[in-house]
Order: C-alpha cells, then sequence, then structure tokens
C-alpha cells in the first residue's frame, strides 16, 4: 500500500517543484486519518492544506480552502488532480455552479468539462465546495463506484459561528468527508508558497505515528521526532471528534487509545511536577482529554490528578439537584452562568431542561478554566481542562476528564426568561451572591461545599478562586461592595449601563496562556493574585492596578484605540480612575510608573529622540491622556467615550483614528490642541489642523515648558 501511494502522490505532484497557495483565502488544516489517504501539501510544522485518497473503487482530492481550486497558480496541481481522479477514463468533468471559476482553467488545457448543479451519475469526475451535505450520500456513492471527486472548503468560519458543535461531526464538508479518511480542521494554517514535501515529510501519516506512539507507551523500540509527536497530538485530538458509531475502523481505533492511555495512565502533571510541552507525557493529556469528550468513559484514568483531585470524600449526588438561571442575556456577548455546582473528575453528569429551552442555544460548560495551553513549553495543568456541549435536547450526559464547575452558556440577545436546570452526578460548590446569600448560609457552606473551587458573585463581576483560598474569607460582603464600587467606576469611566449586561469574570489558574494577567472573558490570574482580589483591606490600602488593567482592556473600543501603540495605555486610564475615585489612592502611589520623577522623565526622553511615533507605547503614550485629564478633568473622556458609539463609518486605519480623537477631544474642550498633540508625535492632518485653527489657543499646554526647554 506505500508504494502505491508513493505512485501517487508522484503522479498528483509530477513537474510542480512549489504549491503557492497565497490566494487571498485562509485555509484550515486538514486531517489525514484513512489508511487510504495521503498528504501532498504540507507547510513546515507538517500541517496538510492538500490531500488525497482511495476510497471503493474512486479517488478523493481535497483542498483547504475552495480559492485553491480556482487560482491560476495552482493550475499544474489541479490538471495533475483532475487526471488522477479520472484514472485514465474519457469521462466527462462537472463543474459545480458555484465553482464556475474552475470550467475555463481545465478546458483551456484540453480537458472536456461543464457546469452542474449538482451531481450526475454519468460524470466521470465532480467538483465542488465542501459546504453542503445535501448531496453527501450521493458523492459518497459516487466515489465508491469508481468517481473522481476534487473538493475545497474550510471549516474555521462554520465552528466560528456555531460555538458548541463539534465541527469534525457537523461541518457539512466533515459529513462528507470522514468516510473517506480525510477530513477538514477549524485550525487554520498560514498561507505561503512552500516546496513540495519531502519523501520524509510525505511519510507522515496519523496511524503510524500513532502505532510509533503506542510502542514508545508499551517501552518498545518506538520512534517519533518531535514534530511527528506535535502533530501526533493535533490530529489524535481531532480524530477523537469524529463519531465512530457504525464505523468499526474509528471504534477500534477508540478502543486502542483507550487501551493505550489505561495502560500508560495519566502523568500528575502539577506546578512542582510540570511536563514539557513537546513530550509523550503532554500528547498523552491531549488525547485523554478528547478521549473522554467523545463520551468514552475515562473515571480511570482520572484516578490520581495531582493538584485537579478533589477531596477523595466528595460523592456526587445521589439525588438531582435544580437550579434556577437567567436565560435573558441583552448583552453583544455570550454569558456564563453560574450553577453553583462542580463536576468531579471523570464524572458524568446528567442534565435536563424544558423542551423551550432545549431550542433557545444554551450550551453547557465544564470548567472555567479556558486557557488553551498547546503553545505553552512547560505545562503545569492539561492544555485544555474545560468542555462545552449544546442543550438542544431536553436530556443530555456532560463530561470532562478534569472535573470543574458547571456554567449554562446564554447566547447573545437571548430572551428566555428564567430557566430551570436538573443536574444530576454533581456536588454543590461555595457560591456567594451579594445581597443574596447570607452570612449564616456561607459558613455552612464552607463547612459542606468541599469542592475545589468556588465563586463571589455580584450583578457586576464573578471571581473563581480556589476553595482553599475562600476558606479564610469569613465574611464576603465588605470586599464584594468593594468589587461594585469599583465596577460602577468602570462602567462609569466607560460610558456603559450599569449594572452590567452581564457580569465580568476574573477566574485563577496555576498556568494562564499569556502574561502574570490577560484580559477577556474571563480574565485570567495565576494563583498567586487570589489575595490581591478577595483582601479587601489590602486593595483599599495598596490597590489592584493589575486586575483593573485588565478590565480596562475589556473597555477598549475599536474607534478610539490606535494599536499597538495605546493597546497598554489605555486600559490604564481605568486604572488611575478607580484607584482615585474609589480608593483613594493617588496615581503616584497607584503604581510606581506615575512618580513625578517618572513621568518628566520619560517625556523628555521621548521629546529627546524627537518624539517618534514609533516609540509612543505603554507609559509614554499614558502621559497623553494623563496631561489631558489633569487639565480638564474625567468628563470630556466620558462623553467622547459615549460619543463613540454612536458613530458609524469610523476610519480604519490608525493616521485616521488619531486626526478624528484630536478633532473630537479638541471640540469637547473648546480648546485648539493640534500643537499638543504634534508635540507627542502625532501625524495630525493639514485638513485637521486648519479646522481647529478658529478654536481658543491652549496657552496651558503642559509640553511647552519641555519644548521651549529644548529650545
Amino acid at each position: 500500500c506505500g508504494e502505491d501511494v508513493r505512485q501517487d502522490q508522484q503522479q498528483l505532484l509530477e513537474g510542480i517543484s512549489e504549491l503557492d497557495i497565497r490566494t487571498g483565502g485562509v485555509p484550515s488544516q486538514l486531517l489525514v486519518h484513512g489508511a487510504l489517504a495521503f498528504p501532498l501539501g504540507l507547510d513546515a510544522s507538517l500541517n496538510c492544506f492538500l490531500a488525497a485518497a482511495h476510497y471503493g473503487r474512486g479517488r478523493v482530492v481535497l483542498a483547504a480552502h475552495e480559492c485553491l481550486l480556482c487560482a491560476p497558480k495552482m493550475g499544474p496541481f489541479l490538471l495533475n488532480a483532475v487526471r488522477w481522479l479520472a484514472r485514465g477514463q474519457t469521462g466527462k468533468v462537472g463543474v459545480n455552479t458555484n465553482l464556475k471559476d474552475l470550467c475555463p482553467l481545465l478546458s483551456e488545457h484540453g480537458l472536456q468539462c461543464s457546469l452542474e448543479p449538482h451531481l450526475n451519475s454519468y460524470l466521470c469526475v465532480y467538483c465542488c465546495k465542501a459546504y453542503s451535505d445535501k448531496e453527501a450520500k450521493q458523492l459518497q456513492e459516487f466515489v465508491a463506484e469508481g468517481g473522481g471527486l476534487l473538493i475545497g472548503g474550510q471549516a474555521w468560519w462554520w465552528a466560528s459561528q456555531n460555538p458548541g458543535h463539534c465541527p469534525l461531526a457537523g461541518f457539512p464538508g466533515n459529513i462528507i468527508l470522514n468516510c473517506f479518511g480525510l477530513s477538514i480542521l477549524p485550525q487554520t494554517l498560514k498561507a505561503g508558497c512552500f516546496p513540495i514535501p519531502t519523501p520524509e515529510m510525505r511519510s507522515y501519516h496519523f496511524r503510524k505515528a500513532l502505532s510509533e506512539f503506542q510502542a514508545i507507551l508499551n517501552h518498545e523500540n518506538g520512534n517519533l521526532e518531535k514534530s511527528c509527536l506535535a502533530k501526533l497530538r493535533v490530529d489524535g485530538a481531532a480524530f477523537l471528534q469524529i463519531p465512530a458509531e457504525g464505523v468499526p475502523a474509528y471504534i477500534s481505533l477508540h478502543r486502542l487509545l483507550r487501551k493505550m492511555l489505561r495502560g500508560s495512565g495519566l502523568p500528575a502533571v502539577s506546578r512542582e511536577n510540570p511536563v514539557a510541552s513537546d513530550s509523550y507525557e503532554a500528547a498523552v493529556l491531549s488525547l485523554a482529554t478528547v478521549l473522554a469528550h467523545s463520551g468514552t468513559d475515562c473515571s480511570q484514568l482520572a484516578q490520581g490528578l495531582g493538584t485537579w483531585t478533589c477531596s477523595s470524600s466528595l460523592y456526587p449526588s445521589k439525588h438531582p439537584i435544580t437550579v434556577e438561571i437567567n436565560g435573558i442575556n441583552p448583552g453583544n456577548n455570550d454569558c456564563w452562568v453560574s450553577t453553583g455546582l462542580y463536576l468531579l473528575e471523570g464524572q458524568n453528569a446528567e442534565v435536563s431542561l424544558s423542551e423551550a429551552a432545549a431550542s433557545a442555544g444554551l450550551r453547557v460548560q465544564i470548567g472555567c478554566h479556558t486557557d488553551d495551553l498547546t503553545k505553552a513549553r512547560k505545562l503545569s495543568r492539561a492544555p485544555v481542562v474545560t468542555h462545552q456541549c449544546c442543550m438542544d435536547r431536553t436530556e443530555r450526559s456532560v463530561s470532562c476528564l478534569w472535573g470543574g464547575l458547571l456554567y449554562v452558556i446564554v447566547p447573545k440577545g437571548s430572551q428566555l426568561g428564567p430557566v430551570s436546570v436538573t443536574i444530576r452526578g454533581a456536588v454543590p460548590a461555595p457560591y456567594y451572591k451579594l445581597g443574596k446569600t447570607s452570612l449564616e448560609e456561607w459558613k455552612r457552606q464552607m463547612q459542606e461545599n468541599l469542592a475545589p473551587w468556588g465563586e463571589l458573585a455580584t450583578d457586576n463581576i464573578i471571581l473563581t478562586v480556589p476553595t482553599t483560598n475562600l476558606q479564610a474569607l469569613k465574611d464576603p460582603e465588605p470586599v464584594l461592595h468593594l468589587w461594585d464600587e469599583m465596577m460602577q467606576a468602570v462602567a462609569r469611566l466607560a460610558a456603559e449601563p450599569f449594572p452590567f449586561h452581564h457580569p465580568e469574570r476574573i477566574v485563577a489558574d496555576v498556568q494562564i496562556s499569556a502574561g502574570w494577567m490577560h484580559s477577556g472573558y474571563p480574565i485570567m490570574c495565576h494563583l498567586e493574585s487570589v489575595k490581591e482580589i478577595i483582601n479587601e483591606t489590602d486593595m483599599r490600602s495598596r490597590g489592584v492596578w493589575g486586575p483593573i488593567h485588565e478590565l480596562g482592556h475589556n473597555q477598549q473600543r475599536h474607534g478610539w484605540e490606535f494599536p499597538p501603540h495605546t493597546t497598554e495605555a489605555t486600559c490604564n486610564l481605568w486604572s488611575v480612575y478607580v484607584h482615585e475615585t474609589v480608593l483613594g489612592i493617588p496615581r503616584a502611589q497607584a503604581h510606581e510608573a506615575l512618580s513625578p520623577p517618572e513621568r518628566e522623565r520619560r517625556i523628555k526622553a521621548h521629546l529627546g529622540k524627537g518624539a517618534p511615533l514609533c516609540d509612543w507605547n505603554v507609559w509614554t503614550a499614558l502621559e497623553t491622556y494623563l496631561q489631558l485629564q489633569e487639565a480638564f478633568g474625567w468628563e470630556p473622556f466620558t462623553q467622547l467615550f459615549a460619543e463613540y458609539q454612536t458613530l458609524s463609518h469610523l476610519p480604519k486605519d490608525n493616521t485616521g483614528r488619531m486626526n478624528l480623537w484630536v478633532k473630537k477631544f479638541s471640540e469637547k474642550v473648546k480648546k485648539n490642541l493640534v500643537p499638543f498633540f504634534e508635540a507627542w508625535g502625532w501625524p495630525v492632518q493639514k485638513e485637521v489642523a486648519d479646522g481647529l485653527a478658529s478654536l481658543p489657543e491652549w496657552q496651558e499646554n503642559p509640553m511647552q515648558v519641555y519644548l521651549r526647554a529644548r529650545e
């Protein structure tokens, strides 16, 4: 079989030295998993963008984006592909009407082809996109009976539009392709011009790599290069998401993986015992995670999971627990709603809800530690420890190898109202809601709810921290009142409604994907930061610069942001504002970088270099805004942030947006600020300067003293 595949690869790549896939589209990665499937185009990381397969008496060629099937630069390959698919037959080539640009490309090289609205049995080769599965069965039969199929498409867009749904199972192209041993992944690859793969690169195959991996786990003479091991992690995780039911070849591979992982056991990864991300242990963690998601019983694997292990005295509740959640979400983003329940590692939970709720797009999420650590060099936990399931039926069994807090995700714009969700197989977790949970109830929870993670909640923010930290918190009310005060200030400066449409979230984790903290939903922080966010006394005396900085990131808006210059600058306006207006900590004390000597040093250094825009970043960029605030107060900022929410057709480039800010701020304070912004190196356009020339001069311009000193 290997020799036949090499001949196929040679025929398909004959006369070609490189494959230029820069066609304007963003390609997906392809998964080559069938015994008779093989790669044709690979990047340096073995990510596949062209592949082919034998199926029955027929053949298939797959491209990672439909643009590859119409690009003139791909002409030599496409001609080879169609001839290989035809297997020497002289029949007609049919091109689907939505791929019409392919037809002239083939015709001008003497291939007889015609545009077809759908598949016809008299065709020898059929060419189409991978975005409809209406003819999936017919296409599969067509190939099995000797036809050739040239097909292309990407799955990343479908995945982005169908959160909670598995692209390997639900994307229309994969419904067609999976049985051929080929699939389209939601992951993308960077388009480029790639030399045709070397024989060594072309020899990589998921099944072969899996066999070598098994030999290594069994302490036999297996050999797997680092690049192949990294690829196996991705491919194995993807393969396990393909529905195996009714497909003996897939069922047997699932069984093999289950046997392998049970035999090797899971590495007890932790901060004290990290594993390298390119190690066999990391591959085991990734494969075990997805194997559990596929529905395989992994309770045996879950024993002894290090830092993620719950108390051995915890057992799932024998009785179902019903919680009522708010199914209304007026915001622009999906919202996590806490259930106050925890799923133990390796266990299943049975979730049930009403018919109306089952058709409302709700999802269940296990775990809140959503950072994917796949690209980290070392791992203190498994790369992925959360899992989502669509609640598109009234009852569903959910599981996650690593366990986690249970959430219901309410889609943006939902008007569902109160929803009762019944969960069997979970345990109560510590959960305090400001204004609802009594101190007596909290004390009882601290004695009885022994899940490893708990939450402190208001209508505007939710803090997810280890239960061990919560046990030292005698009364959560004061710190949550403070958080609500700070959140009100965050909303006030941003000109956003308060209470928030849905609460912001801060989640502590043993390892995060970037930095000391990072913004997003949720904001992620390290375990060391937990004391900083739940100790009211420390917060009032020392401040909380980092968390408010990340909340500031979440308030930044494209219209008045000038990346990369202001990305790490304007978010600090919220840190300054909250520290001064809520905590009573002046900016000079809130952060060492804002001491008067430091500020003056930065201004002089920036002007000394000629105020180059390329150096106007972070603290230097923040200084521009602080000078404006110290002169005109916070009100112009709040008013402008509100006005920007109403603007449409904003400039797309930094220069245009910067000039709009100069114009808007000058008009707001009724001063000509052009000389001020020019002193900072802003590229103020002549028409903007001319339009503001009639405004009064800003005589108190703080930059004048520095400019005069330089003269």
